[in-house]
């Protein structure tokens, strides 16, 4: 039976447990509560601590017979089925606190009331991945929220989510050994005010997708630790961490299994890939991620702590971050978008926070595109565009101080408009089958995708089996289709030509090279007969990249090894093998769009070379060195630039004429040696979106300033269908346009082509086919 409680100090509060109830224990609890009603009894409080076997609607069922005076609700660890929390979300509880702690909710889908509730406690869901827009709509005046140790990690959404909620005070994402609740820790203030010069490290993980585990740190009940005196604590080496389940239901997820974490084989790894950030951000999340990925980690105490801080000061720790937490300059974007925030992981924010917070803002992110300092409606700017108004602005040079006309302003300020009114983007995925003679639903596996340069409708995309299938992304409709010939295997590079916009070649990673005309291949669909064939060239062993150049005549290619080879288009002769161009495998090769002699390559050895075929391959124009091995770099539309990007979300922009560095992104590492990352330009050269093998995010940033305007997040359909970014392209015919080739990391499934338009609400209803926004891409400049 249930336990209760009557408190000493407060008679009319009432504590029930609902540890090792079974279902025939209903009936006279029910009716039991249903008396307190009329009861001397003025609060009830409910919790759990050991396994909860009554069925889920009668838990239910009890909490709702209490009613109004149902104060607190703590389901700590709860074994119930996936229907409790459906029920509970849709139909709401009148109780003041809500703790759900580890409870494996994967979407917060609240539609019921809980106008009441002021505390919720969402800590070590840890298939919860993101807060949707709507979620707090139905909880006007929570205070207190909790959600530590989750997977949520998109700070401009989450940011907007919270938003929607005025009487917010107390927020965590990451807490302190000491404190069970969200408000600040007494020990951080007294610390603060004993040590003027205090300042806090964030350490942050080697891995961004590191959770901790939770710990029972019952033999430290001490905050701030002495640096110079830390001994190594003694581990228990049987540390575990819940396994996705792999399941249908889209609200609720449940562990199925524990994966045994072995300790010291990531101790050196982990030390090796500390970052500490003096930027007055507190955090001390000391994290070992597993080699697979998989969220298992530890929190360690070890005398390596001594590096933090020679002078021996007291650091504050914090404890079971969400990823969200890893991000750079995570603190002061929450404080900056919450300005009612009184407390955020359990330390204060002051004015001085805020102030701080501000600034960092305004360094690094971009509140609304083209630096446009505040949302206006649709509505006033057409007004001011149809009136003439307000479409000038300041030039200052040297020799005046004039105001100069812009042609896009009034167009890019609707762009700005329409992304600054939701984070939430649209996001819906291409179908990559459909209708081919002999085949009424061919599933097609796309591995790369191109648009055609001219027709702002068609898109190309080739597959693990060696097809070329030639979509309408507008409306799904396969216009072409070319099925494997000879011996094709998975097609890695794919360019039209510009000149030809019918024309493309295809290039596959067994070496194939062909030259297609997709107007010749309309019969694959259509059923009539069909007698084309693709142009072969001389085979490049291991290929990986492709590219036309300017003029369409000729064609490079590389591959797995340090040589480049030079095509003939017209005749379909190779011209030349350039030999040993790098130390290691050129991943990928570009020709600039203006000049049909120039091109660049990336290499894995940590080089970026120009070459002109007028100088001949013997030296390079220039070379530029990364820190890491180069995946692919990519010219600017006008030639200025080049975008290069090598692994783990190292990238840059540099001068196309000497190499010379001009802009870090400065985004935020994994610490993994195969975090393939990859960048292009969007809206012509104003901004780039960048994405890697290891991640789900595309970020968004601006060219010219490095600031993050957006982060794009992947969710995968149904439970532990996690995604990553296998490569991207921005639209060019539609400004914050872009599609996304996305990978799941289950072997099982296809990967898939997402569309992404920052220009409609996710929860647009209409048909996203029939309904897209369109901005025309007006290239570059301000």
């Amino acid at each position: 039976m249930g336990r209760m409680k009557i408190f000493q100090h407060d008679p009319c509060i009432l504590e029930f447990s609902l540890d090792h109830l079974k279902d025939c224990d209903f009936l006279p609890l029910f009716e039991l509560f249903m008396d307190i009603d009329d009861s001397l009894i003025r609060e009830v409080d409910i919790h759990n601590k050991t396994l909860c076997v009554m069925n889920g609607g009668y838990v239910l069922a009890l909490l709702r017979a209490l009613n109004k005076k149902l104060r607190a609700v703590h389901l700590n660890d709860l074994s119930l089925e996936k229907g409790f929390l459906r029920d509970l979300s849709k139909r709401g509880l009148t109780c003041k606190e809500l703790n759900l702690r580890s409870s494996h909710l994967r979407q917060l889908n609240v539609t019921g009331s809980f106008i009441q509730l002021q505390t919720l406690n969402l800590d070590f869901n840890t298939s919860l991945t993101s807060l949707q827009e709507n979620c707090f709509s139905c909880m006007p005046i929570l205070k207190h929220l909790s959600v530590c140790a989750t997977r949520v990690s998109n700070l401009w959404t989450t940011a907007a989510a919270l938003s929607k909620l005025p009487s917010l005070i107390e927020l965590r994402f990451q807490n302190c050994l000491c404190c069970n609740n969200t408000g600040h820790c007494p020990k951080s203030s007294a610390q603060r005010a004993q040590d003027n010069n205090w300042s806090g490290y964030y350490v942050r993980a080697s891995s961004r997708h590191s959770l901790l585990i939770n710990q029972p740190y019952s033999h430290s009940e001490e905050m701030f630790l002495d640096t110079s005196v830390i001994e190594d604590a003694s581990l228990t080496e049987n540390a575990h961490w819940p396994r996705e389940d792999i399941s249908e239901d889209y609200e609720v997820d449940a562990p199925n299994g524990y994966q045994e974490l072995s300790f010291p084989e990531f101790l050196s790894n982990a030390l090796n890939n500390f970052d500490l950030l003096n930027n007055n951000v507190p955090v001390h999340p000391w994290i070992l991620s597993t080699e697979d990925g998989d969220f298992s980690a530890r929190s360690f105490y070890s005398s390596q702590a001594q590096s933090l801080d020679d002078s021996g000061k007291k650091k504050y720790l914090t404890h079971h971050p969400s990823p969200i937490c890893f991000e750079k300059h995570y603190r002061d974007y929450i404080i900056a978008s919450l300005p009612q925030l009184q407390v955020l992981d359990n330390l204060p924010v002051n004015d001085t926070d805020k102030e701080s917070a501000k600034f960092s803002f305004s360094k690094c992110f971009e509140y609304l595109p083209y630096r446009r300092r505040k949302k206006e409606s649709i509505v006033s700017i057409l007004n001011k565009r149809e009136t003439n108004s307000s479409g000038t602005y300041l030039c200052k040079n040297k020799r005046s101080s004039l105001y100069v006309k812009s042609p896009q302003y009034h167009c890019r300020s609707l762009g700005a408009a329409k992304v600054g009114a939701s984070a939430w983007p649209l996001l819906h995925p291409l179908s990559t089958s459909g209708y081919v003679f002999g085949d009424e639903n061919k599933s097609f596996r796309p591995r790369q995708f191109e648009y055609n340069p001219s027709d702002s409708g068609l898109m190309a995309f080739g597959t693990l089996d060696g097809e070329v299938v030639v979509v309408n992304h507008e409306n799904a409709k396969i216009f072409s289709y070319i099925p494997c010939l000879g011996a094709m295997n998975s097609v890695l590079g794919l360019c039209w030509l510009k000149r030809y916009p019918s024309k493309l070649i295809a290039g596959s990673d067994n070496g194939s090279l062909r030259l297609y005309d997709v107007q010749h291949w309309q019969a694959a669909v259509t059923g009539r007969n069909c007698n084309a064939s693709g142009f072969a060239f001389d085979d490049f062993d291991q290929l990986t990249s492709v590219h036309v150049n300017a003029t369409d005549e000729l064609f490079i290619a590389s591959g797995y090894s340090k040589n480049v080879a030079l095509y003939d288009i017209n005749t379909g002769k190779r011209l030349n093998m350039f030999s040993d161009m790098h130390q290691q495998h050129i991943n990928v090769v570009k020709f600039s769009n203006h000049s049909p002699s120039v091109f660049a390559t990336s290499s894995f050895d940590q080089d970026v070379k120009m070459w002109d075929l007028r100088q001949g391959p013997f030296q390079p124009c220039f070379k530029a060195t990364s820190s890491h091995g180069n995946v692919m770099v990519c010219f600017s539309p006008d030639d200025l630039y080049l975008l290069v990007s090598a692994v783990d979300n190292e990238v840059k922009q540099l001068s196309a004429i000497d190499g010379r560095l001009l802009l870090d992104f400065e985004i935020s590492s994994t610490g993994s040696s195969q975090n393939y990352t990859r960048s292009y330009y969007m809206n012509g050269r104003d901004y780039i979106i960048s994405g890697s093998c290891d991640e789900n995010i595309v970020r968004i940033c601006c060219a010219q300033t490095g600031r993050r305007l957006r982060d794009i997040s992947l969710e995968g359909r149904g439970s532990g269908a996690s995604m990553f970014v296998q490569s991207l392209r921005g639209d060019p015919f539609r400004d914050f346009n872009m599609s996304i080739l996305a990978a799941y990391m289950r072997p099982s499934s296809k990967s898939e082509i997402i569309k992404v338009n920052l220009l409609a609400s996710n929860d647009s209803s209409s048909d996203p086919s029939e309904d897209e926004t369109y901005l025309p891409s007006f290239g570059m400049g301000g």
